[in-house]
């Protein structure tokens, strides 16, 4: 932003929020705690969006969008998409990179493809679902069943019973899907910020499984930040998270998440596009760590969506 004024007297910030995905009401608390967050240092208008169009009001030379839509229409690209065709300036992901990321099959091909280690997988639709035995046998008799393509665990199950897996496959909800090994071990995320990892966070619900209920629910998650790992480990993640953000075309942020095992080998689980903005979410719990307060935290994910205003509409 050198040589421009500042930035909150050159475009508006327009969170939006809502969509049309099953974590709607997640995204309207998400939008409403972007905006009082932004409204700290920018101006900020919040647009509600219904249906999978642009919300009136949106205006490609007024504003710069903070998008906390989550899941479809909010994280596939396809939002992406629309402001790309309008000319809006928007931070984060573009649209090629979050139709990708959202899409955890294809993301961990382009990463094992680098070498970078991820879980294997049974990949498949509803129309077509795998044996619930012998996907036990092949996990080691403890499986993770998720949704191919969506976010916030919804659909996610953790299953080590032959009937109760058999029963589960047989009413699923979407229509693609995937089945990972559980891994027993520790769960950490780490931000990155216009390509350099932050600190590693860890992740330790009270319940075992860091389901949606965990996610969601005050005092049902322990975090830890800077993760306790070793020196060696934690630069190892941090290397592995940085590579996923190139490989996968991210830009501005993004959070890796890992599982590692009782061996102390990294796993990644998924790159997350637009991860939550409360203060004490796991992003800014990332930065805090790593020395870089919110406020300015909150200054740093706008500061390239600003830069490309001002490249389409020449303010500076």
């Amino acid at each position: 932003m050198d040589g421009c004024p500042e930035m909150k007297n050159l475009a508006r910030i327009a969170v939006l929020c809502g969509g049309v995905s099953g974590e709607r009401e997640v995204s309207l608390g998400s939008g409403l705690a972007a905006k009082e967050a932004f409204s700290r240092i920018f101006e900020v208008d919040l647009f509600e969006v219904n249906d999978e169009r642009l919300p009136l009001g949106l205006e490609p030379e007024k504003h710069v969008v903070f998008s906390t839509l989550h899941g479809v229409f909010g994280e596939d690209g396809q939002v992406q998409r629309l402001m790309d065709a309008a000319g809006i300036a928007y931070a984060g992901c573009d649209a090629a990179s979050s139709e990708l990321t959202f899409d955890k099959v294809r993301t961990k091909r382009i990463l094992a493809d680098l070498g970078m280690p991820v879980l294997e997988q049974i990949v498949f639709d509803k129309s077509c679902v795998p044996n619930a035995g012998d996907a036990l046998r092949v996990f080691g008799g403890n499986v993770v069943l998720k949704p191919r393509a969506q976010g916030s665990s919804l659909g996610l199950s953790i299953l080590d019973n032959e009937a109760v897996l058999s029963e589960r496959l047989s009413n699923l909800e979407y229509n693609d899907w995937l089945m990972e090994p559980r891994v027993e071990g520790r769960e950490v995320t780490v931000g990155v910020l216009q390509g350099e990892p932050l600190e590693i966070v860890e992740i330790r619900p009270k319940s075992g499984e860091f389901d949606y209920e965990s996610k969601y629910t005050k005092g049902l998650t322990d975090y830890l930040a800077p993760a306790p790992l070793s020196p060696a480990l934690s630069s190892r993640i941090k290397e592995i998270a940085r590579t996923s953000y190139q490989a996968c075309g991210c830009r501005d942020f993004v959070r890796v998440d890992f599982m590692i095992d009782q061996n102390e080998h990294p796993s990644v689980l998924e790159i997350n596009t637009l991860p939550g903005l409360k203060e004490t979410s796991l992003l800014p719990m990332s930065a805090k760590a790593a020395g870089i307060d919110f406020e300015n935290l909150l200054r740093r994910l706008v500061e390239p969506a600003f830069e490309r205003f001002h490249q389409l509409y020449s303010v500076c």
